[in-house]
């Protein structure tokens, strides 16, 4: 019989979707009476933030140590690291579950260490480059590889994303793949209409550029959420497209349900939770044919090549003109989002962490 989990550190950062993701998780586990301290890297969570981890019933920890994928030097990471070894033996915790997987390379953990892995400078630049590392690239590719041969355990949201991460880092064994989750919420009935797109809209993975120049095309507009400017500086602009600005998830909701489609163009996507979080309110999906949606959607969604300009227009065009298309890819989409529950990905965690208890030996693997 595996011991009980008593309590985890699990990092986060207050920036992007691995926020919502550990914010979710660390609600499941707490009520599963695990206690969980969320430790966040980088910049300090806003109030509202500070007030949902409370919320989740969670201790919150601003650590104000850097981001692994922010420009922080090699010796800042590794210093960060060790900080951060010191921060998870003084907060008593049984197990680490760190989101932040540079930091590994300089911290010495004395308990069982999981690395989740969500979106790297690596496996984004061999998607949208094709071409080798950048010296500053490589020299953080190389902590995140240390930071992996650390761990006891890697896990990863998608199947596709864990090949490709087992790819790009010679491993030896596969990330575990637990399936990231949403909270459900009821579907809101009336009426619908107009083609929504969400995310990091500053990041090129997600390729608004293509639906800014599909646009003035289109016989509705597309409304955009999420923010324009990226964390490491710059600003994204699409002057074809109608910006919400960054909602928080009641206001997202609210969104959802007054949209019927959802596009997704992305070139990269490790999983894409404004995708399922669209799926739960009910929209139909159109999609870039990538490995990572092929499969967490199946036959849900509609799917167009990530360059196809053409293609993402006729299936935009086709659906809004088709009332009765759209409610039934719609109905698709809601029931394949039920595979995807808050339960199954904190019971998914549980076990895997159950299993490294009673153990305690670094992942083997080789960069």
């Amino acid at each position: 019989m595996p011991p009980p989990v008593s309590s985890v550190l699990l990092t986060t950062d207050a920036v992007g979707g691995v926020w919502t993701h550990a914010l979710d998780l660390a609600r499941g586990l707490v009520a599963r009476e695990v206690q969980v301290t969320l430790a966040v890297m980088g910049p300090r969570p806003s109030a509202a933030q500070a007030e949902a981890a409370r919320a989740a019933g969670s201790r919150l920890l601003v650590t104000d140590l850097p981001l692994d994928w922010a420009g922080a030097d090699e010796e800042a990471l590794r210093a960060a690291g060790r900080s951060l070894a010191s921060l998870a033996a003084n907060s008593g915790a049984a197990l680490v579950h760190l989101n932040s997987p540079a930091l590994a390379a300089g911290g010495d953990f004395a308990m069982p260490l999981v690395i989740g892995c969500h979106s790297c400078v690596a496996t984004w630049w061999d998607t949208m480059r094709g071409t080798p590392l950048p010296e500053e690239f490589a020299r953080q590719r190389a902590l995140v590889a240390a930071g992996y041969a650390a761990a006891d355990a890697l896990v990863a949201p998608s199947r596709a994303f864990a090949r490709m991460t087992a790819e790009q880092y010679d491993l030896r064994r596969m990330p575990r793949v637990v399936h990231n989750a949403r909270p459900s919420r009821p579907m809101v009935h009336g009426a619908r209409d107009g083609i929504l797109a969400a995310g990091r809209l500053w990041d090129e993975a997600k390729n608004i550029a293509l639906l800014d120049r599909i646009a003035p095309r289109l016989d509705a507009p597309i409304l955009v959420a999420g923010p324009l400017a990226a964390p490491h500086g710059g600003t994204a602009r699409f002057p074809k497209l109608w910006h919400l600005g960054a909602l928080d998830s009641d206001a997202m909701a609210k969104c959802l349900a007054a949209h019927a489609i959802f596009v997704s163009p992305a070139r990269y996507e490790p999983f894409g939770l404004a995708v399922l979080e669209a799926a739960q309110a009910g929209c139909a999906l159109v999609l870039s044919d990538i490995a990572s949606f092929r499969e967490i959607w199946g036959d849900a969604a509609i799917y167009v090549a990530p360059d196809d300009e053409e293609g993402f227009l006729q299936a935009l065009r086709t659906l809004s003109a088709d009332p009765e298309l759209r409610a039934q890819r719609g109905a698709a989409a809601r029931k394949r989002a039920g595979l995807y529950t808050e339960e199954a990905m904190v019971e998914g965690m549980l076990g895997l962490y159950r299993e490294l208890l009673p153990h305690h030996s670094p992942l083997e693997s080789a960069a």
